[in-house]
């Protein structure tokens, strides 16, 4: 299946679209193939290309590449792609997934592994970064449900044993039969909000059940080995303690040994905690890579303010704490909030085999919650002005990519168009922000994909910066990824629909003092009007503040003619887009609202056939 790469050099993830699948190879097969996988390359997209001029054949070179790619992306024809990897398809369950791209990217058709190893994902987050469009052919995205063999992978969690085959022919034939039952025993339970899974007409069944004839659910979401199709979400935390240098497998086969005897899933692990003394044990650590766990270690005093049900004293005089393995799992799993840990498999002990060293001890602890800030990302998306050409491409892979789009219901609306049946929407009000982008945070420090939605640029009187300053406000360890794509702002718009306003230096202010004392707008309207800024007016009139916009206009005419051109921009980019030019005398003060946006030239400014310029002042500009 495809798994998404847990390992970024730094808190922020890549400059551009982090999280790429872990390894994805690109197929260039003609000369009018280079210019987009050149654009892939360039993206960050792309481990290993074959192009076009290399001697080892296509056939040699996906042979050589398949058994290591978690996708392989081909531009290419679809016929001539179905030829070469025919050859090479041993199982769904093992196979890369495969997406075709055309020379121009106008088309992103999944061809193999569309929803277990993530095919489909893979080829609507590359189309929406191309602005191309993906090509979606199962019967389950077709239809608005829920696709349940793959659905899970957006949430953080890990496929496990089942039958899926079985249950998506029986998901397609439930609306004629018993609904399909589900039991979640883990794991957020947000994509129950979702209209694909809502379309699918599950039956949610809570605690113990048996089930029609004594039988499991269909579908069981937990850290449980059992019969079913299982989803596992990342609750498991493990803690370690070892001796120093013990072999690797003493380690490997403790793990592996004791959680399936426990009923548990080796999937639902989130990670391992031990104390920080082991931090650099090598066969610690080549666990946790093995696996793609997150390391976490404590402190001895931290770990010794742990009740644990088998403390030890030899462990206490040793470490400084009478327990590694109890304590960390416990320490571990409590999350944030320090409660909520249950220890499922209490300090188990392995020693070392014939041609082994060392010794080490194990114990399991359940997340009362999903906390996996490792695996979460936060998306700050400007959505532009609204209309949906306006939206960057960065724009849309982050739209695509995310489980959770979160927004005022305005902004929302404007994208809806975009948004999947399976993503899930989380509406707030306009004068809560803080609380909405509280809420995200969270959601994306439980590990989940989500996007923060602000109309514009949300780095411009957006979103951006208030839940920057509440990420900095979490322990580094529990900060999801962040990520800022810039957006069209309503300056921006503006001056391109009036012509070229904005040539020479300008500046923002907003007249709202809902979060701004009136009197440091004043200043600000002096210093910009003094140093003869062309200046944007953002929220300048509402119906409870109906006179800071005349009082605007009197700061700035201290200092600018009468004539001075102003453009009216209202509803940029959205139905009823109107803009009117006029001047600093003449503002229509009552016309205006918090839908209009007012620009104000500078001294030089001028309107000549309907379009307003800020001349630059370059050297030999002449006037035609």
């Amino acid at each position: 299946m495809l798994v998404w790469a847990r390992d970024f050099a730094a808190d922020w993830g890549r400059p551009e679209m982090p999280l790429m699948p872990s390894r994805v190879v690109g197929l260039a097969l003609s000369k009018e193939a280079i210019p987009l996988v050149h654009r892939l390359e360039q993206a960050g997209w792309l481990a290993e290309i074959r192009w076009p001029d290399d001697p080892i054949s296509p056939a040699d070179w996906l042979a050589r590449e398949w058994p290591l790619a978690s996708a392989v992306v081909a531009v290419a024809a679809a016929g001539l792609v179905t030829r070469l990897v025919a050859p090479l398809l041993v199982s769904k369950t093992t196979d890369p997934a495969v997406v075709v791209l055309d020379p121009e990217g106008r088309f992103a058709v999944p061809l193999l592994g569309g929803h277990g190893a993530g095919g489909e994902a893979l080829a609507r987050q590359l189309a929406a970064l191309l602005g191309g469009q993906a090509v979606i052919t199962g019967s389950s995205s077709a239809t608005g449900r829920l696709c349940l063999d793959s659905f899970g992978t957006d949430w953080g969690w890990i496929r496990g044993a089942g039958d899926w085959q079985a249950l998506m022919l029986a998901a397609r034939q439930n609306l004629d039969r018993a609904p399909l039952r589900v039991r979640q025993e883990s794991g957020t339970a947000l994509w129950q909000e979702g209209e694909a899974a809502q379309a699918m007409g599950l039956e949610l069944v809570q605690g113990p059940d048996p089930g029609r004839d004594g039988k499991e659910p269909e579908l069981v979401i937990g850290p449980r080995l059992g019969r079913g199709c299982r989803w596992h979400p990342p609750s498991l935390w493990l803690g370690m303690g070892c001796e120093r240098d013990t072999t690797f497998s003493v380690l490997e086969r403790l793990v592996e040994e004791t959680l399936p005897k426990h009923g548990l899933a080796i999937q639902a692990v989130a990670g391992l905690a031990t104390v920080d003394r082991k931090a650099d044990e090598p066969a610690l650590r080549a666990l946790v890579e093995r696996h793609g766990w997150r390391l976490v270690c404590f402190s001895a005093p931290a770990l010794a303010e742990v009740p644990v049900p088998h403390p030890s004293r030899v462990v206490e005089q040793e470490m400084g704490t009478a327990s590694v393995a109890e304590a960390a799992a416990l320490l571990a799993a409590a999350g944030r909030d320090g409660t909520g840990a249950t220890l499922l498999i209490p300090k188990t002990v392995a020693h070392a085999r014939a041609g082994e060293k060392g010794a080490a001890t194990l114990a399991v602890a359940e997340a009362g919650e999903q906390w996996e800030p490792a695996r979460g990302e936060l998306h700050l998306v400007g959505s532009g002005p609204g209309s949906l050409d306006l939206l960057t491409g960065a724009g849309r892979w982050a739209l695509a990519r995310c489980a959770v789009w979160a927004g005022y219901s305005l902004y929302l609306d404007l994208l809806e168009p975009l948004r999947r049946p399976d993503q899930v929407r989380r509406e707030g009000r306009l004068t809560e922000e803080s609380a909405r982008c509280a809420e995200a945070l969270a959601l994306a420090a439980q590990g989940l994909r989500v996007a923060l939605i602000s109309s514009g640029d949300s780095g411009i009187y957006g979103m951006a910066g208030l839940a920057l300053e509440q990420w900095l406000g979490l322990a580094p360890k529990d900060r999801p990824v962040f990520q800022v794509h810039p957006g069209i702002s309503a300056l921006q718009l503006s001056a391109a629909r009036a012509g070229a306003p904005l040539m020479h230096d300008f500046c923002t202010i907003s007249l709202s003092d809902r979060l701004t004392p009136w009197p440091v707008i004043e200043e600000r309207l002096r210093g910009a009007a003094a140093g003869d800024f062309v200046v944007a007016l953002y929220n300048p009139r509402s119906k409870g503040r109906d006179w800071q916009l005349g009082r605007a206009r009197d700061l700035l005419m201290e200092h600018r003619q009468p004539s001075t051109p102003v453009l009216i921009a209202r509803q940029l980019g959205r139905q009823g887009e109107a803009l009117t030019l006029t001047t600093l005398e003449h503002l229509p003060i009552a016309q205006i609202d918090m839908l209009s946006l007012v620009l104000v030239g500078n001294s030089t400014s001028y309107v000549r056939d309907g379009r307003f310029v800020t001349p630059r002042g370059y050297p030999g500009a002449e006037l035609g």
